[in-house]
């Protein structure tokens, strides 16, 4: 007897290996090109797909003019700022590394939401599993802060700063964004990323000079047509079967993803320390939002009932 699930197991999957797959892509992009002009031409095609999408699936742009400015915000601060920092960042650390310093968003989201919103305060488990993560962290870290910038510590604090970027992303939309649907939510964020970042390029950089090799090509169709296009599109109908909650846990995938990958393709060194700094890392996240000690510290509001804590997009 067949499982009913089986197709939603296989969109999870699929979706986990678009996303993990994406820090081994931008490590093979930034060989030839320049993060802004990366960004940009990943970004093109994601617009170009989620707009076809948007067209097909009868869904339309929300027609509050005050969406628009929150949705520039979330593209700013969800797009933008995290795009060219893991781009950036992967110029000087790998690609395994970058998803495992990725998978850390979780955890800054429980942060800023306990802040922030009224139904999301600081329990137990939360702090427990904020306090591993980030041991986890500064074990992942540590052996480059004897050697300063030139060792890597400026891309590892940048993939750690677009971490923060993406919690703030996610919990400035679910308090500034209402009534929009997710694909047009998903195609107004990319949008005006592209726009962006195309003026960025054009701005800092060379992109029209910029000599591509077919590595490079192959990395931005990737990026964008699989990372920012399709695993949207499955994002979506994942969270149309399966909800929030569940849908989430494709988080714990990501960076184990991307740490194989950039094993098997790349042949990049993963050290004992940086396996037990991964698990400590999931671990984390995994015990942030357990359904376990929700006995409420601190915070805006009371101990939701029901589903654990939500971090990230």
């Amino acid at each position: 007897m067949q499982s009913r699930l089986r197709p939603e197991w296989l969109v999870f999957a699929a979706l986990g290996f678009a996303w993990g797959s994406s820090y081994l892509f931008i490590k093979i992009g930034v060989e030839t090109l320049t993060p802004f002009t990366l960004v940009a031409a990943r970004l093109a095609i994601g617009t170009a797909v989620l707009a076809l999408v948007m067209r097909l699936t009868g869904h339309h742009l929300p027609r509050v003019r005050s969406a628009y400015g929150h949705l520039l915000v979330v593209a700013l601060l969800g797009v933008v700022i995290p795009f060219s920092l893991i781009t950036w960042g992967e110029q000087s650390i790998d690609s395994a590394l970058a998803a495992i310093l990725n998978g850390t968003v979780p955890l800054f989201a429980i942060v800023l939401a306990a802040l922030v919103l009224a139904d999301e305060p600081m329990t137990v488990n939360r702090v427990a599993g904020l306090l591993l993560g980030f041991a986890g962290v500064v074990a992942l870290v540590g052996p480059n802060l004897r050697s300063g910038l030139a060792g890597g510590v400026a891309g590892e604090v940048a993939l750690i700063v677009a971490s923060v970027s993406y919690a703030a992303a996610g919990v400035y939309a679910r308090w500034k964004v209402r009534d929009v649907s997710p694909q047009a939510s998903a195609l107004l964020e990319i949008g005006f990323a592209f726009v962006i970042t195309l003026v960025l390029a054009f701005a800092i950089e060379s992109p029209l000079a910029t000599r591509v090799e077919a590595s490079a090509v192959l990395a931005v169709v990737w990026l964008g047509l699989v990372g920012s296009g399709l695993a949207f599109m499955a994002f979506f109908w994942l969270l149309s079967r399966w909800g929030a909650t569940r849908t989430s846990m494709v988080a714990y995938l990501i960076p184990v993803v991307g740490i194989l990958l950039g094993v098997l393709v790349r042949h990049e060194e993963v050290t004992l320390l940086t396996m037990v700094g991964t698990a400590m890392v999931i671990g984390g996240v995994a015990l942030a939002n357990s359904r376990y000690g929700h006995r409420r510290l601190f915070g805006r509001g009371a101990v939701p009932s029901g589903d654990p804590a939500q971090g990230g997009d």
